[in-house]
């Protein structure tokens, strides 16, 4: 079965779990901007990994606008994102990324990275530290606006390949 993982990523961390991905299943690895201009009918499955941010997924219209005549793939989108694996907040993102249709003929998967403010763009660098200050101006904050507030104060890295291991597993199905 030939594989393909296609990746957009800002600062690193979805080219990394890509990468990951690629050589544990024996696939092919192409930056999204390069797999635009590929053709790709000869892939039975295409993995598309990008970095997720306010409850949605970088560059996601570009496979939402290949689902309809990708009918005969398999399909598996994963996200790349600053919180952890444990926190409630991604399933519930993750259950509203692609509606009820779209989830029938697309296995999601979230992987946890962290944030690069070095590598980072402008605009999502301001988009952070606006969050962050407004997080902090709270007069009321809960134990969880706390949690976020230290966590996104600073770059870190959350990133394991252990995160890709039920990636793997649906795989082999």
């Amino acid at each position: 079965m030939k594989i393909i993982v296609i990746y957009h990523s800002q600062t690193g961390f979805t080219k990394r779990y890509a990468e990951w991905i690629a050589e544990a299943a024996g696939a092919d690895c192409l930056d999204l901007s390069a797999a635009k201009k590929k053709d790709l009918s000869a892939y039975r499955t295409i993995i598309f990994g990008s970095w997720a941010c306010a409850g949605s997924i970088s560059k996601l219209s570009w496979l939402k606008g290949k689902l309809d005549s990708w009918t005969d793939k398999n399909l598996i989108a994963f996200c790349v994102g600053a919180s952890p694996i444990d926190n409630p907040d991604v399933i519930v993102a993750l259950s509203q990324i692609f509606n009820e249709s779209e989830q029938k003929k697309v296995k999601t998967f979230y992987c946890p990275g962290g944030i690069n403010y070095e590598k980072m763009s402008a605009p999502s660098k301001l988009m952070m530290k606006m969050f962050l200050k407004t997080l902090k101006a709270k007069k009321e904050k809960t134990e969880k606006d706390q949690i976020m507030i230290d966590m996104i104060s600073s770059s870190y890295d959350i990133s394991d390949k252990k995160y890709i291991e039920p990636i793997l597993q649906y795989l082999k199905k």
